[in-house]
């Protein structure tokens, strides 16, 4: 392998955001899960240039052995998170716009019933914390600043789930997740989508908060449903 090649590797790898890993726990479920949420914070969409992973440079950033991080690799493999190319190794796998579209459309699905369950279940406390969530936004534009923003979006759909108390609805979404977010993040600096999410957002923790639990599941579904449109309408650099 030719120096730039390997260069190349080398800064793909270390783009993902790890931490050596503990020893104790399995090593392998260790380095699954740092693995998996290095992924998820990555902005895996932002260009349009494939992600290698490199053994060597992964086992040195965790300070484990390559076993266990084939052995982790190879889960994220069958869940859909890696490929492996013949003869060129092991890509971050990222999804056409047909797939991220209907993965959007059933985030909407599960995320309204989400919400619908939180109207019946979560405490009054739990929803108001829903509010704070937007706070450093109250006297500014989220467009001033787009990152804290996109987190606190991004944390916002994520409470949304939790608060409807379901376990299976919790454990079905996990893995659109990390897809979903990516695209989340990509697109709410655009098209002034972020000043348009924070009003839905705000209407929905209203009728959350009056326990409207029809029109709850409503609002949470058609922004998802708004978002699946968009990408479908603007993102062809996902194909």
């Amino acid at each position: 392998m030719s120096a730039e090649a390997h260069s190349e590797i080398r800064s793909n790898a270390l783009a993902l955001s790890l931490q050596p890993i503990n020893a104790g726990a399995s090593l392998r479920d260790q380095a699954y899960a740092m693995l998996k949420q290095a992924i998820a914070d990555a902005d895996i969409y932002q260009s349009r240039e494939p992600v290698r992973l490199d053994e060597r440079v992964l086992s040195e950033a965790l300070g484990v052995s390559r076993t266990p991080i084939r052995e982790a690799m190879t889960l994220l493999e069958q869940e859909g998170f890696l490929r492996t190319v013949p003869r060129r190794g092991i890509y971050i796998q990222r999804k056409t716009k047909r797939e991220i579209v209907e993965m959007i459309q059933m985030w909407g699905a599960l995320e309204s019933m989400a919400a619908r369950l939180a109207t019946l279940h979560a405490s009054d406390e739990e929803i108001a914390a829903l509010r704070h969530m937007f706070d450093d936004f109250r006297d500014t534009t989220p467009a001033e600043h787009i990152q804290e923003y996109s987190d606190a979006n991004i944390a916002f759909h994520q409470a949304i789930v939790e608060l409807s108390k379901s376990q299976i609805i919790l454990e079905t979404i996990k893995n659109l997740f990390v897809h979903v977010r990516a695209i989340r993040k990509l697109t709410i600096s655009q098209s002034d989508r972020a000043s348009r999410s924070i009003v839905d957002h705000l209407r929905i923790i209203e009728a959350l908060e009056k326990r409207d639990t029809e029109l709850a599941e409503k609002l949470v579904r058609q922004h998802s449903l708004d978002l699946a449109d968009y990408v479908e309408a603007h993102c062809d650099f996902l194909d």
